[in-house]
């Protein structure tokens, strides 16, 4: 039942078909001009001299990826694109996820199985990074624009280039490219704390961190989650300390690292990531794993009617491998709020755990009597696990996590088919479940 932590937290921006995109030419040629502009001294004087090289330099990043949009069919890109014709198409994976990839001079299009643009992927801009200009423009027309006259239309500019990079920093994390990726991310922190817009971009900034986090960047993740806790950003019940505690340990600073999960941890008890960060750390530094629950006890003592607080302590136990106190701590749970179904859920999946574990050690020996043993104890461990389970679908109110119950008991009953007719209306019970979500 374990969620699925969603890695990135920015979305693609929504993008519309534009008729009055440039040609890459046309934009390089409009570029140039304002540059000439820019040039001239008494014109480089003017606030819009600037502004106007800004917006031609943020043409000519667009020109490549053409008229297109996400979301957008194939169709309806016929009817916009005009001569602009692919050169060549492939069906290609990415993300496990299958598209149909067509190629252009200047870009690449990704449909997904519906027939909807859903990456586009410039692969020949007009200039080396021309975000990266823009926002040295912008920056310039802010300089020079003494009266604070345009102050509003720089900033919607910087907005919108720091959103631009965002969108090609997840394209490039799409597809697999996470340095890419980061850098991207990145630049669209800095554009966003250009003055004057001047705006710490947390989003992006945890982006940065992830994604080099991700490719084993440690220095640089450190310096990206460093300023989310600066600026207040946990992201996600706390995973900016959780990842921030790994890389201090990756870095070699393991107590330094323990620190910033226990501090994590006080003020996100629920974080899995924190938790099992910190258990770590105890399992591998030899200290006193105690400190653990001296933690989750002042947690009790500020919300003693918390039964989320007794889930985190019956993990702490079944990490260390204390079953018996893992189960009485989620029980407890139940005691303090019959409704919280994810103590009976922590116990159901503890039994589970138990049980593929045997079901494997069964697997690899060869001794009949040992056989015999270990066959015996799983299947007692999957009927232990069934209280629970039944316990926690009858309480939840969560249609969803009904359904994922429903799979484990499925899977449970069906193990006991031939013992009776109760196991039997139990796997049809919970068959049936299972297979009405999957058809809706």
């Amino acid at each position: 039942m374990k969620r699925i932590l969603i890695a990135l937290a920015v979305l693609l921006s929504v993008q519309v078909a534009d008729a009055q995109v440039k040609t890459p030419d046309a934009a390089k040629k409009a570029v140039e001009s304002a540059e000439e502009a820019a040039k001239n001294e008494k014109k480089a004087l003017k606030v819009g001299t600037w502004i106007k090289l800004a917006e031609a330099y943020v043409d000519a990043y667009s020109a490549p990826a053409g008229a297109a949009w996400l979301g957008a069919t194939q169709q309806e890109l016929m009817l916009v694109m005009g001569n602009d014709k692919p050169t060549g198409a492939e069906d290609v994976v990415v993300g496990g996820e299958p598209y149909r990839k067509e190629i252009y001079a200047t870009k690449e299009y990704y449909y997904n199985q519906n027939g909807q643009l859903a990456i586009i992927n410039v692969t020949k801009p007009v200039f080396e990074d021309p975000l990266a200009n823009a926002v040295a423009a912008y920056a310039k027309a802010y300089e020079v624009d003494a009266k604070q006259s345009k102050v509003k239309d720089i900033c919607a500019g910087l907005d919108n280039i720091s959103k631009k990079y965002l969108d090609e920093g997840m394209t490039k994390y799409q597809l697999g490219d996470l340095k890419a990726a980061s850098a991207l991310f990145e630049k669209a922190a800095g554009a966003a704390a250009t003055a004057p817009l001047s705006q710490t971009d947390t989003t992006a900034l945890y982006n940065a961190g992830y994604t080099a986090w991700a490719v084993q960047d440690y220095e640089r993740a450190k310096g990206f989650f460093e300023q989310c806790l600066k600026a207040g950003y946990y992201y996600d019940g706390g995973e900016v300390y959780a990842k921030l505690g790994e890389v201090y340990t990756k870095l070699g600073d393991a107590k330094k690292g323990a620190e910033l999960l226990e501090e994590g941890f006080v003020k996100f008890p629920q974080s899995q990531s924190i938790l099992i960060g910190l258990i770590n750390y105890y399992i591998e530094s030899g200290e006193n794993a105690d400190r653990l629950f001296v933690l989750i006890d002042g947690a009790k003592k500020n919300e003693p009617n918390n039964a989320s607080l007794y889930y985190v302590e019956g993990n702490i136990y079944k990490e260390l491998g204390n079953v018996e106190k893992a189960i009485e701590a989620y029980y407890k749970c139940s005691e303090i709020n019959p409704a919280y179904e994810f103590g009976y859920i922590g116990a159901g999946i503890l039994y589970y755990d138990q049980a593929v574990k045997l079901s494997e050690e069964a697997s690899n020996e060869f001794d009949d009597k040992k056989y015999e043993a270990l066959v015996a104890q799983f299947e007692q461990s999957l009927k232990n696990a069934l209280e629970p389970f039944e316990k926690a679908y009858a309480v939840s109110k969560d249609n969803e996590l009904k359904v994922n119950i429903a799979e484990y008991l499925k899977n449970i009953y069906y193990r006991f088919i031939s013992n009776g007719p109760e196991y039997e209306a139990g796997y049809k019970k919970y068959d049936e479940v299972v297979k009405t979500r999957q058809a809706n």
